[in-house]
C-alpha cells in the first residue's frame, strides 16, 4: 500500500519503564499504520542489528564495551538520562541497524522511512539525552564505505539541537548538518552545524516553516546531497513536554512535506528516522509521527507520477 518500506523492529522499545521518553511509542506507531491500512504487513521490513564494526566508524571502542558488558560510571548514566539495561543496548544496535536498512531502502525507492532512531545526542565517546548511539551517523558512514554515497545531508527537526550530529560531523566536508531547533532549550552547549536555525520561545507554525523552507532550499541547491536522512521530531509540537515551540500538528505535517517536497524535486533519496516527542497525550506523539509517514508517502506517490510522465513524454517524442 505504501510506495515505499517502513523499517521496524518490535524490540525497538527502550525498556525505559515509567519515563518521560514514550518508547513504547514505536510499537504504537506501527500498530497505528496497520489498523488504519495505511500500511500492510508487506510494507515492513524488519532489521537486524547493526554490527559492531559499523558503530566503531563512529563510537570509540571504550563507549561500546561500556555499553556491551554494562560497565557505565555513574557519569556515563547521568549524561545518559536513562536507567541501564541489556535490553536497552540491544534496542540501540537494532535502532542503528534499522536506520542502515532506511538508507539503502532509500537509495533504492527514493523514500524509506524507520519507525525508530534519530538519536542525535550520542557523541562518539559517550550518550546523551536519552541517546546512547548515533543510528544517523552510523548508516553514514556505512553507506560511504560501500561506495553507495559520497555525500549526505542530515535534515534534524527535532525541538533539541542535535549537538552530537554537529560534533560528529564538525569537520568533514562529505556531510551537512542542518538542524532547526528552539534556542533555549536543551543541550546547553549546542557546538555549531554546518546550518542552525534558532527559534525562539514559542515560535509558531509561520514563523518556523518561512525559516525553514529557504534554509533547505538552499542547502540542497548548494551541498547536492546524495541521500537525506530526516531526523523527524514531534517535540515541536505546542502541548510538548519537553519543547518550548508552538507547532500545531498542521504545521508539522507542513514541516515534513516542505522538506519531502524540496528533496523529491531535485530527486534526492530521503531516509526517515523519528526522533524526540513527550506530549502529555501519547497519542499526540504518535499522530505526529504517522503524520510524517503520510508526508512522505504523499511526496514519493507524487515523485512516481512525475516520474511516470517524464518517461511517457520522452517515448511520445521518440
Amino acid at each position: 500500500m505504501l510506495p515505499f518500506k517502513l523499517i521496524y523492529h518490535d524490540r525497538y522499545d527502550l525498556n525505559l519503564g515509567a519515563h518521560v521518553f514514550p518508547s513504547k511509542k514505536f510499537r504504537l506507531i506501527a500498530e497505528y499504520l496497520l489498523r488504519e491500512r495505511v500500511a500492510g504487513p508487506e510494507d515492513f521490513l524488519t532489521p537486524g542489528p547493526a554490527s559492531d564494526e559499523d558503530v566503531l566508524r563512529i563510537h570509540t571502542i571504550d563507549w561500546v564495551r561500556k555499553l556491551k558488558t554494562g560497565s557505565l560510571t555513574p557519569l556515563d548514566v547521568m549524561k545518559l538520562e536513562i536507567p541501564y539495561s541489556p535490553e536497552t543496548v540491544q534496542a540501540f544496535w537494532l535502532a542503528a541497524g534499522g536506520t542502515i536498512l532506511a538508507g539503502q531502502r532509500a537509495l533504492a525507492d527514493g523514500f524509506a522511512a524507520s519507525i525508530g532512531g534519530g538519536f542525535h545526542h550520542a557523541h562518539p565517546g559517550h550518550g546523551e539525552g536519552f541517546c546512547a548511539i548515533h543510528d544517523v551517523a552510523i548508516a553514514i558512514r556505512r553507506l560511504q564505505a560501500d561506495g553507495a554515497i559520497r555525500r549526505a545531508m542530515v535534515i534534524d527537526t527535532d525541538v533539541h539541537h542535535g549537538n552530537g550530529t554537529a560534533a560528529i560531523f564538525r569537520k568533514d566536508d562529505t556531510v551537512f548538518t542542518l538542524s532547526i531547533h528552539q534556542e533555549n532549550n536543551y543541550p546547553a552547549y549546542k557546538p555549531p552545524s554546518d546550518l542552525d536555525l534558532n527559534m525562539p520561545d514559542r515560535a509558531h507554525d509561520d514563523e518556523y516553516l518561512s525559516a525553514l523552507g529557504p534554509a533547505v532550499q538552499r542547502s540542497l541547491d548548494e551541498f547536492h546531497p546524495g541521500i537525506v536522512f530526516y531526523v523527524g521530531g514531534a517535540d515541536p509540537y505546542c502541548e510538548d513536554q519537553l519543547g518550548g515551540l508552538a507547532l500545531t500538528k498542521e504545521g508539522l505535517r507542513r514541516r515534513d512535506r516542505l522538506v519531502f517536497d524540496e528533496a523529491r524535486r531535485r530527486d534526492i533519496p530521503v531516509a526517515v528516522t523519528l526522533a524526540g516527542g513527550y506530549a502529555r497525550c501519547v497519542e499526540d506523539t504518535v499522530l505526529i509521527h504517522v503524520n510524517t509517514i503520510l508526508a512522505a508517502r504523499d511526496a514519493a506517490a507524487v515523485n512516481r507520477t512525475h516520474k511516470g510522465a517524464k518517461r511517457n513524454l520522452s517515448a511520445a517524442e521518440y
